[in-house]
């Protein structure tokens, strides 16, 4: 499986951007895939998942009223959507996409749950 993460860029405060991951090689519908952030000198923490059957979503305190995210309805383009909107300057990070056959739900926040990893790509909000 590989990941590949696009749609960052410089975003002014309280708007929007969306996230695209496209997942190759899935090999089936039991996969979950989550977003991750990192900004310079913190840890990378987790933002949202989706567990591509069901379409169960979970998110990060931060963040659950103000994104979603998603999969393409056509399920052979194998993307997941992160529509971020309302963003804010401590949202600016490096976001990767990340996947693994299915994780429990105990441990899908958690990054060493995943196996597979995006490139990441920037997100910068500022004025």
């Amino acid at each position: 499986v590989q990941l590949q993460a696009s749609g960052g860029g410089l975003v002014q405060p309280g708007g929007s951007l969306r996230l695209s991951c496209v997942a190759s090689g899935r090999a089936s519908t039991n996969f979950d895939v989550g977003w991750f952030r990192q900004a310079p000198g913190q840890e990378r923490e987790f933002v949202a998942a989706l567990r591509w059957g069901s379409r169960v979503t979970f998110y990060a305190d931060h963040v659950k009223d103000r994104w979603t995210i998603s999969r393409d309805r056509d399920n052979a383009k194998n993307t997941v959507y992160l529509q971020m909107n309302s963003l804010r300057p401590e949202d600016t990070a490096v976001y990767y996409c990340a996947g693994n056959q299915h994780i429990i739900n105990s441990a899908i926040r958690r990054a060493s749950s995943y196996n597979y990893w995006g490139q990441g790509t920037l997100v910068t909000v500022s004025s």
